[in-house]
């Protein structure tokens, strides 16, 4: 892995020195973009819109319009002069419960490193986190942004995981949704509530894989060999208001039965 930040984490008076990981690891399938009139391969450009040519990285800076044709040159120098302790530092502002951050602000998690010399002091955040049950909840600059965060323990390290900011999620009442005390009877209830105990088991990260994109690897193999792909699975038909209980009654049953099959293997 290589890092994508270096600074410190500041815990009251006290900066450790971090390094930032992303831990992500997507497994994609690598597909081009083709011009479908004769299949060859769609490249992205950066072209100039006044010479009307492709411009090398190296040749291109960051600019804020201002007015009709002006621009503010932005460099990296006045990225860092913009506030010098925020671009390096991610700072703790206070602690909280983890129950208390709901998880819809989760964006996005990172590892933090300690530099060489910094061990001491980040196994102390660690375990004094861990001990506290608490999350330390932080700021931190980021690709010209100041983002929201937590610091958490996990295992013998430190996750840092980016929050969204509460205004920039949409409000649920913009969504068409049913009344909160809708109609259910206590039968449908009861039942669903007996599917939810029966369907419970403890969560193994491990357990679950992309199986969607192996599907779709067979269907390239198969193409590539000349042969017409057939499709797998069915799709879904959503279940009718008056057909709800039939089907979680159905759904209970095939669990009892999945479930009985799989103890007598």
């Amino acid at each position: 892995m290589h890092p994508i930040w270096s600074g410190v984490i500041g815990f009251g008076l006290v900066n450790i020195p971090v390094r930032l990981y992303s831990p992500a690891r997507e497994e994609v399938l690598d597909l081009d973009f083709l011009h479908k009139k004769d299949r060859s391969p769609i490249r992205y450009a950066r072209i100039c819109k006044e010479e009307e040519k492709e411009i090398a990285w190296d040749d291109i800076e960051r600019g804020y319009k201002v007015g009709k044709k002006g621009y503010v040159v932005l460099t990296p120098k006045d990225f860092a002069k913009a506030d010098a302790r925020k671009t390096k530092a991610i700072d703790i502002l206070h602690f909280a419960d983890a129950s208390e951050i709901d998880p819809i602000f989760f964006e996005k998690p990172y590892y933090l490193e300690p530099e060489a010399k910094a061990g001491k002091a980040f196994q102390l955040l660690r375990r004094a986190l861990e001990e506290a049950g608490k999350v330390g909840v932080a700021t931190f600059v980021l690709r010209h942004r100041e983002n929201l965060a937590v610091i958490r323990p996990y295992k013998n390290g430190l996750v840092l995981d980016q929050l969204r900011y509460s205004h920039e999620m949409a409000p649920l009442d913009e969504l068409k949704l049913p009344a909160k005390d809708a109609p259910v009877s206590k039968k449908e209830l009861k039942i669903a509530a007996d599917l939810i105990a029966a369907s419970t088991e403890r969560f193994k990260p491990d357990v679950h894989k992309d199986r969607y994109l192996k599907a779709l690897q067979a269907i390239i193999k198969e193409k590539a060999r000349g042969k017409i792909p057939k499709a797998r699975g069915k799709a879904p038909v959503p279940t009718k208001s008056d057909d709800l209980m039939a089907q979680l009654k159905r759904s209970l049953a095939h669990h009892a039965r999945a479930s009985a099959h799989a103890r007598t293997r």
